[in-house]
């Protein structure tokens, strides 16, 4: 090798491999190398024990991958590239057409628009369920059900449901269906839990996804997300539909989520604490009728939260006294400086939006005035309330 350019490409040097640091480090590549062509054709990565391609797992991924499921509580762990592609991972693994898949009522916005979409133009239909009554989830089942998403909190309104009593309905329907016939897939979307606020699966959930772009991440500037399973054969169906879907994260993204998971806890914590202070304050505001939080007395599903859970985020929704049009509240929502218009969550800083809940729901919703969804950040608590007070005062003037 006597050309430069070769000699650069074929560099013999490798360092040392005693290098041992708190961070993991970051691989990235397309191509891996084989030793010879018997460890080509015999090496696998399904079960993480080797590397093949790039696209399949990188140490870094595999890293993650095995913290992600501890954190949640599971055995195997796929990561996507982002809280929606965790979703549709999980939908296109188990639905094939003329099945049926059931969404609760406040189920993510984009996991309907899902189903709405290509699902549907794939012959794969849906209905909707009260997440507050096993009973009306119980009755919406038929033949054609093979998969059921779960949420804890609801999106945007924050019911806390009964997760092990729409478990026990699923797992009684695939009882009757008697041994051979394909299972109801019990779907958890866990994101608002992280794996810190309450275990999915000892809930009775088959599958746990997460955006990791939430919590795990904190910095808000990663897209990810997670499918966690304790079933191995239910893993090696979304591993089967991971590969052809050709799926992947990036090492630095891996590597953010990587450091973020060390203050996850801590993060959820803080936010936690600052949340319910100002959701309590916020509750005993004039112009608010009522505040949506699992941990609020008044709120739908807290019994539930308190006996499940551990922890509650970092959200809260405020219903406005009717009094107040939409466009007082979007005069709210403006006159905010710390709270920043936005969408996602679980990041530093606070943020928050308005929401039109009777146009995205079909159930009756209970209440008159309109609604803003917040999510403290970490901010001083005190700071974020003389915020929220002048932009009040705004919205009253």
């Amino acid at each position: 090798m006597s050309d430069i350019r070769t000699q650069l490409i074929h560099h013999p040097y490798r360092a040392p491999a005693e290098f041992d640091a708190l961070p993991v480090a970051v691989h990235k590549a397309s191509t891996v190398f084989f030793k010879n062509v018997a460890d080509l054709r015999s090496r696998r990565w399904k079960d993480k024990s080797g590397y093949t391609y790039g696209l399949h797992g990188t140490p870094t991924t595999f890293t993650l991958e095995e913290r992600i499921a501890t954190l949640e509580g599971g055995t195997h762990c796929l990561l996507a590239p982002s809280g929606l592609a965790a979703v549709a991972l999980v939908d296109t693994a188990f639905l094939k057409q003329g099945d049926e898949m059931l969404l609760p009522d406040n189920v993510y916005g984009p996991n309907q628009t899902l189903a709405d979409g290509e699902l549907m133009d794939w012959g794969i239909s849906h209905r909707f369920y009260d997440p507050m009554d096993p009973a009306d989830l119980a009755a919406k089942i038929t033949p054609a059900t093979r998969l059921v998403w779960l949420e804890a909190a609801g999106s945007i309104t924050l019911e806390f449901p009964d997760l092990p009593a729409l478990n026990a309905v699923i797992r009684e329907a695939n009882m009757s269906r008697g041994a051979g016939a394909r299972p109801i897939v019990s779907a958890l979307d866990n994101t608002w839990g992280a794996g810190i606020a309450f275990n999915g699966f000892e809930l009775g959930a088959d599958v746990v996804i997460q955006a990791l772009t939430k919590y795990p991440s904190g910095g808000a500037d990663v897209l990810m997300g997670s499918v966690v399973t304790r079933d191995r054969a239910l893993h090696l169906q979304l591993v089967d539909a991971h590969m052809r879907f050709g799926y992947n994260v990036g090492g630095n993204d891996a590597e953010l989520v990587l450091r973020g998971l060390h203050t996850a806890v801590l993060r959820y914590e803080a936010q936690d604490r600052s949340t319910r202070a100002l959701a309590e304050w916020m509750g005993q505001r004039p112009e608010v009728a009522t505040v949506l939080h699992p941990a609020l007395a008044g709120s739908p599903g807290h019994a539930t939260w308190r006996r499940d859970a551990r922890g509650a985020a970092c959200l809260f929704s405020a219903v406005f006294r009717p009094g107040f049009s939409q466009a007082q509240i979007d005069r709210f929502c403006d006159s905010l400086q710390l709270f920043h218009l936005g969408w996602s969550w679980a990041g530093p800083i606070s943020l928050c939006a308005p929401y039109d809940v009777p146009s995205i729901r079909r159930l009756p919703w209970p209440h008159a005035g309109g609604l803003v969804r917040f999510a403290v950040g970490l901010e001083a608590v005190d700071d974020l309330r003389q915020d929220i007070e002048q932009a009040l005062q705004a919205m009253r003037g």
